[in-house]
Formats: C-alpha cells, sequence, structure tokens
C-alpha cells in the first residue's frame, strides 16, 4: 500500500474539519466542568458546546441516537463526522491550539491506550459520584433511567428519535 491510498479516505484538503459541535451531559458536574474548561481555551478549530439530549442537540443532529450521547461524550464535526468515548476527547484536545501536539500523541497505539484509560477512569468518577449524588445533579442514563439526589432512581422512557419505535 503506498502511503497516497494509506491517506485517500482522510482527504482533509477536500473536506476539512471547519467546526465540531461538543455534546456533554448538563447534569454531569464532571462534564460541565470540562465545558467551561475548553470553552476557555484558545481553539484552533471552533468548538460548538451543546448539552446532550437537548432540543438545542436534536435539531442540529437529528439522525443521532441522542440516548448514547448522555453515556459517553459525543463529537459531531461540521463534515458529519461522529466521535465518541476517547476519540471524542482527542479531536476536543485537536482543536484547541495549546493541545494539538496532545491529542497527536494520543492518536498513536500507545497513546490511544492512555487515552482509553483516562477515559475509563473518568466513567468511573462519573458513575460512583452520580449514584453518590455529587454535586447535587441528576445522572441520567441513556435507556432512560434517571437518578436524582433526594428522589431515587426514576424511569423516564426515552424518546423515539427515529420514528420506527414499536407502539406496543
Amino acid at each position: 500500500m503506498t502511503g497516497l491510498e494509506a491517506t485517500r479516505d482522510r482527504d482533509a484538503v477536500r473536506v476539512p474539519v471547519l467546526g465540531l459541535t461538543v455534546l456533554y451531559d448538563a447534569s454531569c458536574s464532571l462534564c460541565t466542568f470540562l465545558r467551561d474548561w475548553l470553552g476557555k481555551q484558545p481553539q484552533l478549530v471552533p468548538l460548538r458546546l451543546v448539552p446532550a439530549g437537548s432540543e438545542q442537540a436534536r435539531a442540529l443532529f437529528p439522525a443521532l441516537d441522542h440516548r448514547a450521547t448522555l453515556d459517553e461524550i459525543t463529537v459531531v464535526g461540521d463534515g458529519g463526522q461522529v466521535y465518541r468515548g476517547a476519540a471524542a476527547w482527542v479531536v476536543c484536545l485537536w482543536a484547541l491550539r495549546e493541545h494539538r501536539p496532545l491529542a497527536h500523541r494520543l492518536s498513536t497505539p500507545a497513546g490511544a491506550r492512555l487515552a482509553k484509560g483516562a477515559m475509563l477512569a473518568a466513567a468511573k468518577w462519573r458513575s460512583t459520584h452520580a449514584q453518590q449524588g455529587w454535586g447535587g445533579g441528576a445522572y441520567r442514563r441513556g435507556d432512560g433511567w434517571v437518578y436524582e439526589p433526594g428522589v431515587g432512581w426514576t424511569y423516564q422512557p426515552p424518546g423515539c428519535d427515529s420514528g420506527s419505535c414499536s407502539t406496543r
């Protein structure tokens, strides 16, 4: 395989990334802290920060599985690219002027293991603190279950984004 064949699908000249939308859990204190941090960083690629599962997110990306965006960070590129989990964090860092070199290191095989480990640690922290009611906010899972401090777990059936949900 030549170098041209190996990079043909990336085609950054034809389809450059000019903007990214970061979908974050607005009821998670860690997520909102990181949203605020991202918003304060000098950006090479503009980041639009939108609460996951919100009406705004549904209007911007009607075909996206919005329940899944509440479980893990999701970033959508202006060309339709969708990044989830560790890849989403790497692309966020790539968009930041001072953190692009780190993003390049995290995109290597060894760096990807480190990025995945950081994501798993963040997920564990979220899970532990959400169940304890840390930060005073609700914890929403993508399957419709919601934990609210003082109330406990409740079930709020997810909406039907695709219009093909069963009515039974």
